[in-house]
């Protein structure tokens, strides 16, 4: 029972990876991009949400509501601004420039909210805390199942989206050919701008759900930003769904590795994404998939 306790809360855990790499993927996908800067925007999420909170006295799932406009904003903005401009001077500059806007952020968040670790879990109400005991040595967490569910409405929402939706055609078929879209009257600038919105929003998403279950400071970015890469080329590389699947994968394997060595639960999702590396990952080209 031990061992299936701990591949449930390692789809749990997965679950939270998958919504912290979606967008990463969307960004990937559309306009074959790695945003250094994605770990970042999700931090800077849960950070709006706690001045929210702070200031107003709302559960955090509330203040993520309020929060959400101005991080839908937020990424129109970067795109127009900074994305945009990098886009057309080669494959390094983007790189580059995510990479300085991730610098940028850490240090603005320093300035503002100084050094210390925060956390959302007072404000998130009895989720936090709330659990279901399946048998004596099987219980479900309220927070991880929330997770997971949203977690499959995220990205079914996005697979409805992008198949059956006007927009959804056009950003499919800017991934597929930028140059081609622009002949057919597709505006790439908006397609790409309304692409880095929605990566943002859901990063904010994945900010939000880190501050509850977890602490986060000014300097928590880079290692979402690994753990979210990793679920990425998990599960395939630009694929939505495959993003999903690489999540719970590379949760299960920390929480298995864990049952071996409380040290080795990192190291496991590690060698996890090394082997697909090894055995999975290869050159050519990557389009956003959506399973049709």
């Amino acid at each position: 029972m031990t061992f299936v306790n701990a591949v449930l809360q390692g789809i749990f855990l997965g679950a939270f990876y998958a919504v912290l790499a979606c967008g990463l993927s969307i960004m990937f996908g559309v306009m074959r991009i790695i945003n250094l800067a994605h770990g970042d925007i999700a931090v800077l999420g849960a950070y709006v949400v706690f001045f929210i909170v702070e200031h107003t006295g709302v559960s955090a799932f509330v203040a993520f509501a309020v929060a959400l406009p101005v991080m839908i904003l937020l990424g129109y903005v970067l795109q127009l601004t900074v994305l945009e401009r990098s886009l057309k001077a080669g494959i390094l500059t983007p790189l580059l420039a995510t990479f300085g806007l991730s610098i940028v952020i850490q240090n603005l968040l320093q300035l503002t909210f100084s050094p210390d670790v925060h956390s959302l879990g007072s404000s998130a109400g009895l989720i936090t805390t709330s659990s279901w005991q399946v048998t004596s040595g099987l219980s479900v967490s309220a927070l991880g199942m929330v997770i997971l569910v949203v977690a499959v409405v995220v990205f079914g929402a996005l697979q409805l989206f992008l198949s059956r939706t006007r927009a959804g055609w056009m950003m499919r078929a800017t991934a597929e050919d930028a140059d081609a879209a622009e002949l057919v009257g597709i505006d790439s600038r908006a397609v790409y701008a309304r692409a880095t919105a929605i990566a943002v929003a859901i990063a904010a998403l994945g900010g939000l759900f880190l501050g509850i279950r977890s602490v986060f400071g000014p300097l928590s970015g880079p290692t979402q930003l690994i753990f979210a890469f990793e679920a990425v080329v998990i599960g395939g590389m630009g694929s939505l769904w495959g993003t999903l699947l690489g999540g719970l994968a590379l949760g299960v394997a920390q929480t298995l590795g864990a049952q071996i060595h409380p040290q080795f639960a990192v190291m496991a999702g590690h060698l996890l994404f090394l082997a697909v590396l090894i055995v999975r990952f290869g050159g050519g080209r990557v389009v956003l998939r959506t399973g049709r």
